[in-house]
């Protein structure tokens, strides 16, 4: 194989499903207070910079939408659940530990 032929990784064939499914989040929060604030944030920046124009987030405040948290069965809040790609997981907390919610996300392995 000569310097011509070869391809950076990731070209040959079909790109890693892993970089191109969509994912499909929806955070559930109280209101405004800050712990809520905060996990919005830092999902928003996670997803920027590792899902860049694949992911489509829904804040969804368990005051305003009780039924949707009675439905899902949140009992705790910030919960950040992932529907797609499967499998479905939750997250809980304020979304402050990048390389926890990316392991949660199946974005990076576990280790």
């Amino acid at each position: 194989m000569t310097a011509s032929d070869e391809k950076p990784l990731g070209a040959i064939g079909a790109a890693p499903a892993q970089l191109t499914e969509q994912y499909i989040l929806r955070l559930y929060v109280t209101g405004l207070t800050s712990r809520s604030a905060r996990a919005i944030e830092n999902l928003q920046t996670f997803c920027k910079k590792h899902l860049h124009g694949r992911y489509d987030l829904q804040v969804i405040d368990v005051y305003q939408q009780p039924e949707l948290a009675r439905t899902e069965q949140i009992i705790a809040v910030p919960t950040l659940i992932k529907e797609l790609p499967l499998p479905l997981r939750r997250l809980i907390g304020d979304m402050s530990d990048e390389e926890r919610v990316l392991v949660g996300l199946n974005i990076l392995p576990r280790e």
